[in-house]
C-alpha cells in the first residue's frame, strides 16, 4: 500500500469529504490505472464504508469517481457512461492529473464535454499532490423544485 508522508486519518477523511462522499454511499470507480492515487481510493473507501465498485457493476451508484487522462479516449462517451448508474442526486467527479503532470487534461475539455453528456460543472478541488477534481452533475428534475 502507497500512504503519503505525513497521511493521517484526518487528511484521508478530509479528501473524501472534498468528494462530498458520506458513510453508506455507493461510489462507482472508473479508468483505474496504475497512477492512481492509492491515498484518495483508502480515504473514499473508509469513508463510504464500502469497497469501491468497478466498472462492471450493475448497482445504482451515488458517486462516480472517474480517474481521466489526455489520452484515455472521448470523454464524452466515458461521461455518457460514467452518468448512465447515477441515482437521481448523484454526481460524477472527473479526476485528471495537475497541470505539468502526464496526461494533464485541460479544463476547458472538461467544460466543453460535459453539457453534450447531459452534465453540469460545478466545481473544482485539489485533492492531492498529483491529481485534480471536477464535480458534475446532472440537471436537477423541475417537478422536484430541490434548491
Amino acid at each position: 500500500m502507497v500512504a503519503a508522508a505525513g497521511d493521517t486519518d484526518g487528511s484521508r477523511s478530509d479528501i473524501a469529504g472534498k468528494l462530498g462522499v458520506e458513510p453508506g454511499m455507493i461510489v462507482q470507480e472508473l479508468g483505474w490505472d496504475s497512477d492512481v492515487d492509492d491515498v484518495v481510493r483508502s480515504a473514499i473507501e473508509e469513508r463510504a464504508g464500502e469497497d469501491l465498485l468497478d466498472e462492471t457493476a450493475q448497482e445504482v451508484v451515488d458517486v462516480v469517481v472517474m480517474w481521466w487522462r489526455d489520452d484515455d479516449g472521448d470523454l464524452v462517451d466515458a461521461l455518457m457512461d460514467a452518468r448512465s448508474p447515477l441515482a437521481e442526486t448523484g454526481v460524477v467527479w472527473v479526476l485528471t492529473p495537475k497541470t505539468g503532470h502526464a496526461g494533464h487534461v485541460q479544463p476547458s475539455d472538461i467544460a466543453e464535454a460535459a453539457p453534450t453528456a447531459g452534465l453540469s460543472q460545478t466545481s473544482n478541488v485539489s485533492i492531492s499532490d498529483g491529481w485534480v477534481g471536477t464535480r458534475l452533475v446532472p440537471p436537477k428534475s423541475g417537478s422536484k423544485g430541490r434548491r
